[in-house]
């Protein structure tokens, strides 16, 4: 099999140095297995999501030296596959529709419970208000949930291969994990046909991943993606999670972090070569 690793940012702001080190180490692990690097645009979210970043993207990909295969996949041209996936967990009886928006889900929430998380990978764990409404109640306002407890009873939970130096080893999925400190994650999120979690899993199955290199942050959310791999009957990549980089404050750097984008590294003069001493590659 291939080895075969991917890079997939979303066209919401510039790319920086947290992005660089993410790709450049991607590509780098695809070269040394001889093997291959694809870049994805991730762009379900249509209302932050523009055109000019997307070419920004490829701009300072392609100086930093990285190549791919044409043509790039825009998720956003992929959301009739989006929904066949979702028609299979609907089929299965594991998906509902809510209607409570983020304020709504904090007040039923209640007050934090000591040594209880109130936030998951996929942000305030779901208390299930909506949990009991049916498919045929949804409206064009409702988002999508997987119902977390049915899943877990309609799936054997796998385990999934970690390379990443702090979450080096085997690890099996726990329900009282997915339970409790995730709980009924969003498939689909209003005015956009899908969400992160059921996107990424289709389209790494789709472009034949085998190994998915992303930010330690998302390591939580590979229990989400696994979790789905087994219920759509998809195959399991092995995950590298790498540290992240971060700011003088230890703070991780986000898009906002203009000052630290990769393009004003460009207009300022620096080198491919210089990006990579900063970033320790």
């Amino acid at each position: 099999m291939t080895f075969r690793t991917r890079f997939a940012p979303s066209p919401t702001g510039p790319l920086h140095l947290g992005h660089a080190y993410s790709a450049l180490l991607a590509y780098k692990f695809a070269q040394a297995e001889a093997g291959e690097f694809l870049l994805r645009i991730e762009d379900i979210d249509q209302s932050r999501s523009r055109p000019d970043w997307e070419t920004q993207i490829y701009d300072d990909l392609g100086w930093l030296g990285l190549s791919w295969p044409q043509p790039v996949v825009r998720q956003s041209e992929r959301l009739p596959r989006y929904r066949q996936a979702l028609e299979t967990l609907m089929n299965m009886g594991l998906v509902y529709p809510c209607k409570c928006k983020r304020a709504d889900i904090e007040i039923a929430a209640g007050a934090p419970q000591e040594g209880v998380s109130q936030f998951g990978p996929d942000g305030r764990i779901y208390p299930g208000t909506c949990r009991n409404r049916p498919l045929s109640d949804a409206g064009p306002e409702d988002v999508l949930r997987l119902d977390m407890q049915k899943a877990i009873s309609a799936s054997i939970l796998r385990t999934f291969s970690e390379t990443g130096a702090a979450y080096s080893g085997t690890h099996r999925l726990d329900a009282d994990t997915l339970l409790n400190a995730v709980g009924d994650i969003i498939l689909v999120r209003r005015n956009m046909g899908s969400s992160y979690h059921l996107s990424v899993v289709v389209d790494d199955a789709d472009q034949n991943i085998t190994h998915v290199v992303r930010g330690e942050d998302l390591f939580e959310a590979t229990q989400i993606h696994v979790l789905l791999q087994g219920l759509l009957g998809l195959p399991t990549p092995i995950y590298h999670h790498h540290r992240l980089i971060r700011d003088s404050a230890g703070k991780r750097l986000a898009k906002r972090d203009d000052a630290r984008a990769v393009s004003l590294y460009r207009q300022q003069g620096a080198s491919p070569a210089e990006i990579r001493a900063m970033i320790g590659l």
